[in-house]
């Protein structure tokens, strides 16, 4: 039986807390950055500001406290929104369990630097043998329902990983380990900016065919970028890649395909982010994403278009116009 302690209670933190109770833990702690939050999971065993309406496992209890969070634990699982994390690690990092998994939730690129997610997990002393990535089709809502999904457990050390894919097996969740992390980050990244540019094609009122079209391109700019960052190509057309791609840009349920919605639709960047609790991790990191295509001379257009529209250079109309207007090329380039 496992000891976690997960640091972030949003909705994949949550969810992902049910799956490893679920999956036999002995005890997974959550840590909480709001007291109201930690005491509705510990006293009423529900997440009062996310997934409220589902009833947690019992094992599942939460603190503000990082140190008892961390306490005794043999997986430690990081869920906090992709642009805090090296803050957070700089706070509380020291509490970390030596010598056991550190897992990232995470999807997004750190601003400024271009580094993944695991790289600044790395960056702050852990060991990258000991970094795991969980990624995949994680639609936080229809897990928390315990419908079925399969996800990609990643490490560098094969071993970790499969630490990490064991202890959350369930009958609902199907974990499949792989050791190409770049990959497994790039498409976990990427896919969010592109459900953004498709939430805005459907607020625009265009229906399956623009839809389509913008995911098929944007798979091949995930593609370019997650090769030209030494990612193994099969990665992208798995679950990783194209899995999460589908899900977050077709899914009323993903944050960053509403937003994108309510883009196209006319309302203002600073509009849509006022909505509590709602961190669409694309809005944050398209710029990064663009900054980390240029540096390595990868054109990611769509991508470019979208940090466009988030900045106020272009509204949803004209990116849509300028990327029909780009010169005719090779599908392949």
């Amino acid at each position: 039986m496992t000891r976690a302690a997960i640091f972030g209670a949003g909705s994949w933190g949550t969810a992902f807390a049910q799956i490893l109770a679920d999956a036999g833990a002995e005890r997974v702690v959550l840590w909480a950055r709001r007291p109201e939050v930690a005491e509705g999971i510990r006293v009423q065993h529900r997440n009062p500001d996310y997934l409220p309406e589902i009833e947690l496992p019992p094992v599942v209890t939460a603190t503000t406290d990082p140190a008892e969070a961390a306490a005794d634990a043999e997986i430690t699982v990081l869920a906090v929104p992709s642009q805090t994390l090296r803050d957070n690690l700089t706070d509380w990092g020291s509490e970390l369990p030596p010598d056991t998994p550190v897992v990232s939730l995470m999807k997004g690129i750190e601003l400024g630097t271009g580094r993944r997610m695991s790289q600044v997990i790395e960056d702050s002393g852990v060991d990258v043998a000991r970094i795991v990535v969980v990624t995949g089709p994680n639609l936080s809502r229809e897990i928390a329902a315990r419908q079925p999904a399969a996800s990609v457990v990643a490490g560098v050390d094969h071993g970790a990983a499969d630490r990490v894919a064991a202890a959350a097996m369930t009958a609902y969740f199907r974990p499949y380990t792989q050791t190409d992390v770049v990959g497994a980050e790039i498409g976990g990244a990427v896919k969010n900016v592109i459900a953004l540019a498709v939430g805005m094609a459907e607020g625009l009122g265009y229906g399956d065919n623009t839809k389509s079209s913008l995911i098929t391109r944007g798979l091949a700019e995930t593609a370019r970028l997650g090769q030209e960052l030494g990612a193994d190509p099969a990665t992208l057309m798995g679950l990783a890649g194209v899995g999460d791609l589908i899900a977050t840009c077709m899914s009323p349920l993903s944050r960053n395909h509403r937003v994108g919605v309510a883009l196209g639709q006319g309302r203002s960047v600073e509009e849509v982010l006022a909505v509590p609790h709602q961190t669409a991790e694309g809005v944050k990191s398209c710029r990064s994403v663009v900054e980390l295509g240029a540096r390595h001379g990868v054109d990611l257009p769509i991508c470019q278009g979208v940090s466009a529209v988030v900045e106020g250079a272009a509204t949803p109309a004209e990116l849509t116009g300028a990327l029909m207007s780009r010169a005719r090329k090779h599908e392949r380039h």
